[in-house]
């Protein structure tokens, strides 16, 4: 009986240590059949057997093709290809298209590396253990999937965009350390809500110091592409901006981020005094009315009457600072500042921080979009989203509230 214990144990460990390899060739024997059995229904018959009926597929199975190999995340199997000849239409499988070589999982896995930092050469040392013999890593295949995106990210800027009116846009400037020229240069991304309150990337374009024409160039092609209008502007301060949205979208408002305001004004404080600049600001932001804000604004005022600069920070573009009252009260947190844009490039900063090998600014702008096409699916649709419709529309709000006009 001990014997017999100690005899089951060794077999224990040899099953786990060979697990991985059991399960991978189960999966071949699996995915095998399933190419078998969708020719058997193309066909309408088994293998060997003779056609009965003339009105059946024609065609007929000539053995199988060169054996290839398909990685997934648990490694990489050999698979052999059923071929069908004399059909009147072609064959496609759905199981395994041509061509297909890896998984999505694996298609996904090798991006987000990239991105990560692990440079082209290292993928073959890094990953060849795990993915076994055969995978598509090599130095020319990541080259191939690079050019792939480029050319998508060429194609997504150039797709027509169907909404015409759109209640809100964001705008900023993101500055990524990557190779976007060796001068300071910056993304400037314009993300819109669409009537349902779904958010959308609908700009990326790497343009120099957020100057005015590199602004006009990326709205010209927005418009060029199918938006015609927008309600409000959202964005940082930045004149470049602001001088190319009124030249574009002169009917729009303009809501200028309360963060970097804050920014500004903090600036311009001594460090003693920041948290009680802060607690200002704040009441001002989170005003109940523009009446109310506008009261806040008083006691600043007051309060700081010593610090010219920092009051004219506030006061000089106070009406920018509150056009968010003309706007449902439900949107007013998505509004006031120009998060919207920056939180998805939190994660676009690790990735680029940890890296320094975006030499090419093509390069770095397209995986960074790659990036972001990843993070606008899990976006998260503004509050009250059955109000973006109305805003879109045109309807009047004051301090939040709609302007209902007596019949």
């Amino acid at each position: 009986m001990k014997e017999k214990h100690i005899g089951g144990n060794e077999s224990k460990g040899i099953f786990y240590s060979e697990l991985e390899e059991f399960a991978r060739g189960k999966i071949r024997e699996h995915l095998q059949d399933l190419l078998e059995q969708e020719v058997t229904e193309w066909l309408g018959r088994d293998k060997s057997e003779r056609k009965g009926n003339p009105l059946e597929q024609p065609g007929y199975r000539n053995g199988y093709g060169k054996t290839r190999r398909f990685t997934m995340s648990l490694g990489t199997i050999e698979i052999r290809r059923p071929r069908v000849r004399n059909l009147d239409e072609r064959f496609v499988s759905k199981v395994l298209p041509l061509f297909k070589r890896q998984t999505e999982a694996v298609r996904g896995l090798i991006p987000e590396l990239y991105l990560h930092g692990l440079a082209s050469g290292d993928f073959e040392l890094a990953l060849r253990e795990l993915l076994g013999e055969g995978a598509p890593l090599s130095a020319s295949s990541l080259q191939r999937l690079k050019e792939k995106w480029q050319g998508e990210y060429e194609q997504w800027k150039s797709t027509a965009i169907e909404e015409q009116d759109w209640a809100y846009l964001w705008a900023d400037g993101i500055y990524v350390k990557a190779g976007l020229g060796k001068d300071k240069a910056a993304l400037l991304v314009v993300i819109g809500v669409h009537r349902d309150g779904s958010k959308q990337f609908l700009a990326l374009e790497p343009g120099y110091r957020e100057s005015k024409e590199s602004w006009a160039l990326v709205l010209r092609q927005l418009r060029s592409r199918g938006i015609k209008s927008a309600r409000l502007f959202v964005g940082d301060g930045h004149l470049g901006l602001w001088a190319a949205v009124g030249e574009i979208y002169p009917q729009a408002q303009e809501q200028l981020c309360w963060n970097h305001k804050m920014l500004n004004v903090m600036d311009a404080v001594s460090h003693k005094e920041q948290v009680h600049v802060k607690q200002h600001l704040t009441a001002m932001m989170y005003a109940e009315s523009r009446q109310e804000a506008l009261k806040e604004r008083k006691k600043f005022e007051q309060a700081f009457r010593h610090n010219a600069k920092a009051v004219k920070t506030v006061v000089e573009n106070w009406e920018r600072l509150t056009n968010y009252y003309d706007f449902p009260r439900e949107h007013w947190k998505h509004l006031r500042t120009s998060n919207v844009v920056e939180s998805p490039f939190s994660r676009v900063r690790l990735r680029t921080t940890a890296s320094r090998r975006f030499k090419s600014q093509i390069n770095a702008t397209c995986l960074i979009w790659k990036t972001l096409m990843v993070a606008e699916k899990s976006f998260r649709k503004l509050n009250a989203p059955h109000l973006v419709e109305k805003v879109t529309e045109g309807k009047k709000y004051e301090n939040g509230k709609e302007i209902r006009v007596a019949a």
